[in-house]
């Protein structure tokens, strides 16, 4: 048994505890609290002096994927060969050994989401992972954490409509495209249920179509890439006329209509945070959004959208924190909030008894830009320590 004592516990479940203790058996949390007995012969660690959060958690990464650094031979984040490939898997390009994993544990971090980039307009699935040290994908793969990439807006029309000179060439071509491509996913679907009720030999298999099943089904998440308003209100179009399980990933003028993201009760994730203006459809962006989104009841996520970036992530969330956002909404979103999006609620997020003992030590408030990480625990062992 490992027992963190004399911190500053931000249990995210319930309300700091000052001076408290973090008991940590087989992996797991065993108690959390103000003077829990610690048994004797545990490894006791002296936290005095140190705040004590749940590991934190980037629910929009491309860790790995993307490659650091990265010439084209370890970049794998858009297949640029087709718009319409549903059928990709990020596990097939993931290199446990990434130098993001390692760079982001050293900042807190203890899970992430990677997945594909956004130029496609369905780029293919992606996966949480522990950012443990792994020989192979097995060893950091979270199972039952697989969630469908799409993107509108900006980047499939450019990638494809200007560099390639195909389809999409415009916004109203990417939703067709869409549409199509689900449509043909539901028939599909209907085509295999039909085929089982009568005991007769399925279609022909179809990878792409076979990928979306879950999709259209509602068995799987769909993260759905959109900054600007109007495509924001695409996504949620869409996403109803096909009853799609969906967030909103980035959600740049997300505070444009925050009222009507609460009224549907829509997660999204927001983020980067210190974008450039580097596209048209980001030059509204604006650190006050969360606070907005906050404010009408949007539960919502923060991400770097980056790969070893998302170590500067908790520093930009304090640029939120500055205009107002208060400090356990920021928390709750790099933590329970991006958990809720996993579908792993139940396991991270907080620092409750029979969760995993993913934490992270900070010398501070970890949004402050002068705070270290000192230590980061995932399942019970630590990953990286200064203590």
């Amino acid at each position: 048994m490992i027992a963190l004592t004399g911190g500053k516990i931000l249990p995210v479940a319930g309300d700091p505890i000052e001076k408290g203790t973090v008991l940590v058996e087989d992996g797991k949390i065993k108690a959390v609290g103000a003077d829990p007995e610690v048994p004797a012969g545990a490894q006791v660690v002296d936290v005095t002096g140190m705040w004590v959060t749940p590991g934190l958690i980037d629910a929009h990464t491309h860790i790995s994927v993307m490659g650091e650094p990265a010439p084209t031979d370890t970049v794998d984040g858009n297949e640029g060969s087709s718009p319409i490939t549903p059928h990709l898997r990020v596990i097939d390009a993931l290199n446990p050994r990434d130098v993001g994993i390692t760079e982001s544990v050293k900042a807190g971090f203890t899970t992430c989401y990677t997945g594909p980039g956004s130029a496609n307009i369905i780029g293919g699935t992606g996966t949480a992972i522990k950012l443990r040290h792994g020989r192979t994908i097995d060893d950091i793969v979270i199972p039952g954490t697989v969630q469908m990439k799409m993107a509108l807006g900006e980047n499939p029309k450019k990638f494809y409509g200007d560099m390639k000179k195909q389809p999409p060439m415009t916004r109203m071509m990417t939703a067709a495209m869409l549409r199509e491509t689900l449509t043909a996913a539901v028939e599909y679907s209907e085509a295999l249920r039909e085929a089982e009720k009568k005991g007769e030999k399925p279609p022909k298999k179809d990878m792409k179509l076979a990928a979306l099943v879950p999709v259209v089904r509602g068995e799987m998440r769909v993260r759905i890439h959109c900054h600007r308003c109007d495509d924001i209100y695409t996504a949620i179009r869409i996403s109803e006329e096909f009853g799609l399980d969906f967030t909103l990933e980035h959600c740049t003028e997300g505070y444009m209509i925050a009222d009507i993201l609460a009224q549907k009760k829509i997660p999204c994730v927001v983020g980067p945070l210190t974008m450039g203006l580097r596209k048209r459809e980001i030059w509204n962006a604006d650190l006050n959004n969360a606070k907005t989104l906050l404010e009408a009841g949007v539960e919502f996520s923060f991400t770097e959208d980056s790969s070893s970036g998302t170590r500067w992530l908790p520093m930009h969330i304090g640029l939120c924190i500055g205009r107002g956002l208060p400090e356990d909404a920021a928390l709750r979103a790099v933590t329970i909030n991006p958990a809720r999006i996993l579908g792993l609620e139940n396991r991270l997020g907080t620092l409750e008894p029979g969760k995993d003992a993913d934490l992270a030590v900070f010398n501070g408030n970890p949004f402050l830009n002068t705070t270290l990480c000192k230590a980061t625990m995932i399942d019970g062992v630590f990953e990286h320590c200064e203590l």
